[in-house]
């Protein structure tokens, strides 16, 4: 067999499309792109999106089902790659892969047909305080259903699952234990096999969830000897809406199936009780992901073929290059101590709120996630609101991270105001400016920067409400920074609002907003086309319904309150 090459982070880089189309080079600029948001999902190499270009091309067929050649070229297609799953995380058997559509769902079949047969009341379930949501939620609504309650094992002060809590944590009642093999927050490997260890003392069953970890470690289910172990193909360069389940065998076997439809049934029959099909097939429902599976395998070949010690040594290089010029920035505070084992580094800046700096760092090029990263428990345990997240793949370089750190700097740098450019030179009631005058100072600028510091600019003119007026009856949900309204209503049927927030990206979108709201009728607002104002302003993005931007939720408030 050809030996592999050493890993080389310029080839690397080499082999993705979108990284390569939106950089100038190792001199970045605010008009290049400095991806640093790969825990969320990771770019793609060229060999991934021309293979799932191809499938649709050639292959192109329904599996398993008809017996003309065209799908059995498919189905074989589709078959190596459950094949390559099998040994890249060294399972036993195929019959022990389950295709999904993500990690998430892999922890839902888990939690609905193995937790849903095998909990009863009082049984519990085990979760770490650092779990993503997707591996919470499903065990709270199973804990529900049966009547189980759910335990938490705590951190210690480095982020990782508390070895000392082992035994009191996880005892007789426990029946299952959900474990990240890494945090998507934290970025620290957690000590799974004492965990797994512990479980088996009491006899209960450990579900792992390697979404963060399969791209950065090598997985071996068996040396783990974990029951179920997930994870998602997007986080390692591979297509959105695949998944991987891994389950023991002999557990599968008694599992009920998760979905019904086609390809999971052997006999269906009016006349007598339906049978269903062998593993792996029985959780496999209707027509899959076929050409988002096929492109995986290119993705695990890819990774195959690029990851040995010097990537392993990068990936360190990169997490304590970052790290290290991160804890000389003014202010900024890591959320458990020491560096991380994987370029995976969460952190806040005293003085400034996460959305106000994710922001500023989108109008430079860099991309990387503010917010509660889909672990609030996590948050509400260290009492933050959010926080701000680096993660980094071996495509990026440590020039990328010395031009984060030095716009960083520059953002929370105390500077003199200056309003010397027309574009900066907005008048002092912006506020109460009319929509003629906001379309105006929009329509000057040349570019997202420039509209963002407008923004910025006219945060500073929103009347801050007060301390009492800033509480729980007028805080709009959906809003991951804080905000809040307040309705007034005058004799000739004209609404009035006040509002403020703690990110001043927030406050300055207030300052739109209500200029088209404010002193309207119910007929006015209700009628009035935000999505085409936000166009005209060029702040569509604003108006996205993701979770990390609450502008719909405060046109949907005011709307609501009217």
């Amino acid at each position: 067999m050809k030996p592999k090459s050493k890993f080389s982070a310029s080839v690397f880089r080499a082999h993705f499309p979108l990284i390569l189309a939106e950089t100038s080079g190792v001199q970045h600029t605010k008009n290049s792109l400095v991806y640093f948001d790969n825990a969320a999902t990771t770019q793609k190499p060229d060999c991934v999106i021309s293979c799932y270009e191809k499938y649709y091309s050639s292959t192109n067929a329904n599996v398993h089902r008809a017996s003309h050649a065209l799908s059995l070229k498919a189905t074989l297609a589709f078959e190596n790659a459950r094949h390559a799953v099998k040994k890249f995380i060294n399972a036993s058997s195929e019959k022990e892969i389950i295709w999904t559509k993500g990690a998430t769902e892999s922890i839902n079949l888990i939690a609905s047909s193995f937790g849903k047969a095998q909990l009863e009341t009082g049984d519990e379930i085990v979760l770490l305080q650092s779990e993503h949501h997707a591996n919470i939620v499903p065990w709270q609504l199973v804990a529900k259903s049966t009547g189980a309650l759910i335990k938490i094992l705590p951190l210690d002060e480095q982020g990782r699952a508390d070895v000392n809590a082992l035994h009191s944590v996880i005892n007789s009642k426990t029946k299952i234990v959900c474990c990240a093999q890494l945090s998507n927050v934290i970025g620290k490997i957690n000590p799974i096999d004492k965990v797994i260890n512990r479980a088996k003392e009491v006899g209960a069953i450990t579900v792992i969830d390697g979404a963060q970890a399969v791209v950065h470690i090598d997985v071996d289910v068996k040396a783990l000897d974990c029951d179920f172990y997930v994870f998602s193909a997007h986080k390692m360069f591979g297509p959105t809406g695949v998944g991987v389940l891994y389950g023991k065998k002999h557990l599968l076997e008694t599992m009920q199936p998760y979905q019904s439809g086609g390809e999971m049934i052997k006999k269906v029959s009016f006349n007598q009780e339906t049978t269903f099909n062998e593993l792996p097939f029985k959780f496999e429902a209707g027509t899959p992901n076929i050409a988002g599976v096929v492109a995986f395998e290119q993705a695990i070949s890819f990774l195959n073929t690029h990851r040995d010690e010097a990537f392993y040594q990068y990936e360190q290089e990169l997490t304590a290059h970052c790290y290290d010029l991160l804890k000389k920035v003014p202010g900024v505070c890591f959320i458990v101590k020491g560096q991380p084992d994987i370029p995976v580094i969460s952190f806040t800046v005293k003085g400034h709120h996460n959305h106000d700096i994710a922001t500023t760092l989108d109008t430079m090029g860099i991309a990387l996630r503010s917010g509660h990263h889909c672990a609030m428990p996590l948050m509400e345990e260290l009492k933050l609101s959010g926080c701000l997240r680096v993660s980094l793949a071996p495509y990026n370089t440590l020039q990328e991270i010395d031009y984060f750190i030095r716009c960083l700097i520059s953002i929370v740098t105390p500077k003199k105001e200056s309003h010397t450019s027309d574009v900066e030179n907005i008048n002092d009631s912006a506020v109460n400016e009319t929509l003629e005058t906001i379309v105006s100072s929009f329509a000057k600028a040349k570019g997202w920067d420039e509209r963002h510091r407008i923004i910025m600019l006219m945060s500073k003119e929103l009347p801050r409400l007060g301390v009492s007026q800033r509480n729980d009856q007028a805080l709009i949900e959906g809003c991951e920074s804080k905000a809040w309204l307040i309705a007034s209503k005058d004799s000739d049927g004209l609404y009035h609002f006040e509002a403020d927030s703690d990110a001043k990206v927030i406050r300055g979108l207030f300052v739109v907003i209500l200029a088209v709201f404010n002193d309207k009728t119910s007929e006015q607002i209700q009628s009035f086309n935000i999505d085409e104002y936000f166009k005209t302003l060029g702040l569509l993005r604003h108006l996205s319904p993701s979770r990390g931007n609450g502008v719909l939720a405060i046109v949907e408030r005011i709307k609501e309150i009217v």
